[in-house]
This record gives C-alpha cells, sequence and structure tokens, in this order.
C-alpha cells in the first residue's frame, strides 16, 4: 500500500519539480475524498500539477476553463430535444468525472460557482427535477489567481468550506528551477506515461482511510483548535464543523499515507494550516476581508502554542 504511494508521488514529481510537499498533500486530499483549492501566481504549476495527478490515475478527467459567461448548465449538463423519440435527454457536462480541475474558478459568477457546491458536498448532480449521481471517486481540483481582481468573483465562504485543504505552490527553489531549465518537459505529458493505480485501488485505499484509529485525546486536540478559533478576538469567523471533520479526516488519511493505521498528534499539527486557514476571517475594524497569508500565519501560531496531547 505505501510503496504505490511512494510510486504515485514519483510520477507526479516527473513533472512537478521540487513541490514534494505540495504533491503529498494533494495526494491526502484525494485520499481523504476532499477537494482542493490551489491558489498562487500563473506558471508555477497549478494546472500541470492536477494533470499530473490525473495521468498517474486510471481515471476519468476533465478540465473547465473558468470564464465570465460560463453558464452553470455547461458544467453540470443540459437537456437535448429529441425530434424522433419527441423527449428530452440529459447531456451529461464535465462535472460528470472521476477528477474535475476547475481552472480560474473565480473568473466565473457566483451563480455558476454555486452549481459546483452540490456535487462537490452531495456529489450529485440536479437538473429538470431529475438528481444524477457522481460516479466514485469525484475529485475537484480548483485553482486562481490572487492578483487579478479586475473580471474575478471571490468565492463565499459556503464554497471555500467544501475545500478540504487550500495549497499555495509558490516559485521553485533556484536549484530546482535550474533542474526545470536543463531538463525542460519538451511536449511529454503525464498521460504518456503509464497510471500508477487503477480506479478500484484508489477507492480501496479511501476505504482504508476510515478504518485508520484516531485516539479520542487526538480528537480533543481537534476539538481545541477549533474552539480556539471561534473564541478568538482576532478572528469574526471560526472553523466550522465541517471544517473539524475536514481535518480529522485528513489527519487520517495522511497517517495512511505515511504507512500506519493510526495518527499522531503530528498528523494534526502538519494539516492544520491547509485544512483551516481558509475557514477563517480575520477580525479587521477597517473592514478589509480576508486574507490568506494573515490567516495561515494565525493558525500557524495557534498550532505552535496549544499544548500537543502526549
Amino acid at each position: 500500500m505505501q510503496e504505490s504511494l511512494a510510486t504515485l508521488q514519483q510520477h507526479i514529481e516527473r513533472f512537478i519539480i521540487g513541490k514534494t510537499d505540495t504533491v503529498q498533500l494533494a495526494i491526502i486530499t484525494l485520499l481523504a475524498r476532499g477537494h482542493l483549492m490551489i491558489e498562487d501566481v500563473p506558471g508555477v504549476g497549478k494546472t500541470s500539477l492536477a494533470h499530473a495527478l490525473a495521468g498517474a490515475l486510471e481515471l476519468d478527467f476533465r478540465r473547465i476553463q473558468f470564464t465570465s459567461d460560463i453558464l452553470p448548465s455547461d458544467i453540470t449538463g443540459v437537456s437535448i430535444y429529441d425530434a424522433e423519440e419527441k423527449r428530452f435527454h440529459f447531456q451529461k457536462g464535465p462535472l460528470f468525472a472521476h477528477i474535475v480541475v476547475a481552472d480560474e474558478i473565480n473568473r466565473s459568477t457566483p451563480r455558476t460557482q454555486s452549481a459546483l457546491l452540490e456535487a462537490m458536498n452531495e456529489r450529485q448532480v440536479t437538473a429538470d427535477n431529475t438528481t444524477y449521481p457522481l460516479e466514485e471517486p469525484f475529485f475537484v481540483i480548483a485553482t486562481q489567481n490572487p492578483i487579478e481582481s479586475h473580471g474575478a468573483y471571490p468565492l463565499p465562504e459556503s464554497q471555500l468550506d467544501r475545500f478540504m485543504m487550500y495549497l499555495s505552490m509558490g516559485y521553485p527553489a533556484p536549484e530546482d528551477e535550474r533542474r526545470l531549465l536543463l531538463n525542460p518537459p519538451n511536449g511529454h505529458r503525464p498521460g504518456d506515461l503509464p497510471p500508477v493505480l487503477t480506479r478500484r485501488e484508489l477507492l480501496a485505499l479511501q476505504a482504508e482511510v476510515g478504518k485508520v484509529r484516531m485516539d479520542s485525546i487526538l480528537v480533543d486536540y481537534i476539538l481545541s483548535l477549533v474552539t480556539a478559533t471561534r473564541e478568538s478576538k482576532h478572528l469574526s469567523l471560526g472553523v466550522s464543523p465541517r471544517g473539524a471533520l475536514a481535518l480529522k479526516q485528513a489527519a487520517r488519511a495522511r497517517a495512511l499515507f505515511f504507512g500506519r493505521n493510526y495518527c499522531i498528534p503530528d498528523d494534526i499539527k502538519q494539516l492544520a494550516v491547509p485544512v483551516l486557514c481558509h475557514r477563517v476571517i480575520p477580525a479587521s475594524p477597517q473592514g478589509g476581508g480576508r486574507r490568506q497569508g494573515d490567516t495561515a500565519v494565525f493558525i500557524h501560531d495557534l498550532v505552535e502554542n496549544l499544548e500537543i496531547p502526549v
């Protein structure tokens, strides 16, 4: 099991150089049956990471380029009238895939963004009063550019809360970028390599996450973390119960990733920032709203100062 996950990581790192932590977190999110948001400047490999992950798995993959004029039906599907049969047929949209990349999601209108809510949370799509289940596994990787505001629509709290983790890739280290310059992909794509895991194998791994043991003392540790965010005078919005559940599930997935059937405090500590930072809002008398860097620093300091159970 651990060998297959290590091979999966190595496969992805052939295309995403020098981002071991980011790759590990993406795999952990997938194992935990969560969804992933990646925010960063253009050209650092956000979409490439999604393509590499999809290429390493024997799964259906769709990429949706979000724009200001994209409609909800463009992603969920539309009913088309069949003149011969004299009835409507539902034509499934790109959401009906195992891995969906929502590229530049903040360029779409709130109406289209909300079309993702049901799919991400309920794993189903409702159209024309009919509900269509989405096949497992279902994994959404959304990307957005933090520096562009013209024509962008910030995601509402209800949408952000659906993402298990919120990551920023950052620029590569100089030595990693040098490797990239000396050995560019030269047209090779992740799909050119044989997949590492089949759909059945991935589903089996996701099922194993539910068997990972978490002692009650670690549950209390998670509760202490989320309660501290709700009671802090520095935050106007604390972590929701959904966020606490996400942290627990992600910690179990991390334990499995590292070959354990039990959680340790470090599983929670290492995941607190990517799982919780996008679920809180700093208190700002000027009404400045959310700044991701500020919330990440707050969660990091909270974890460092909160006593870890032994």
